[in-house]
């Protein structure tokens, strides 16, 4: 899943950076700013949800859209997801649609 929406990233012309787990998620995103963040709700070291708490904890400036990626389709999921800081959710398997709608939806033009 990940290689597929890093492919289908990039052919619809997004630049990609990959975090191999949470905790290197949360060490770049203090790095650098990003224009929007797919988060899984399932990585290794740190999951999602808990690397978007601390993101948000500590984070500054104009809010940064984050987007919960996950095969997690459970009754509920969304809500914890959003409950934790994300903005938005898109399941697994995706469509390229939906990964185009997401994005669309918080970053005008």
């Amino acid at each position: 899943n990940q290689t597929l929406a890093t492919a289908v990233l990039r052919r619809q012309g997004h630049t990609v950076e990959v975090a191999e787990n949470g905790a290197v998620a949360l060490q770049r995103l203090a790095e650098k700013r990003y224009d929007l963040i797919f988060m899984d709700m399932q990585m290794p070291v740190m999951d999602g949800l808990e690397a978007t708490r601390r993101f948000r904890a500590s984070e500054t400036g104009p809010r940064t859209p984050i987007i919960a990626m996950t095969a997690n389709a459970m009754q509920g999921d969304r809500e914890t997801c959003l409950a934790a800081g994300m903005d938005d959710y898109v399941s697994k398997p995706f469509r390229k649609e939906d990964l185009a709608a997401a994005i669309a939806r918080h970053i005008p033009g």
